[in-house]
């Protein structure tokens, strides 16, 4: 129904792991922010470097090889 997620991931540097910030933009209905986290430094990084991957990251229609890993092939 055109719903979007827009997730960010914020890295502090004093305590060394990432939170992730989803915002759910609902097409119907009221938007929603999550927090998740505490997100080790690894996993974090590898996270964004997938991002890094696509040129387009914002592109909810972008089927690139970074947006099919980062979503485990769950593309609509």
């Amino acid at each position: 129904m055109g719903d979007e997620y827009i997730e960010s991931h914020y890295f502090c540097s004093q305590c060394q792991v990432y939170t992730v910030e989803v915002y759910h933009d609902r097409f119907l209905g009221e938007e929603e922010i999550s927090v998740r986290g505490p997100v080790s430094k690894p996993d974090g990084d590898a996270m964004v470097e997938l991002i890094k991957q696509c040129e387009e990251p914002w592109n909810k229609k972008c089927r690139c090889k970074a947006h099919q890993s980062y979503f485990n092939g769950q593309l609509d």
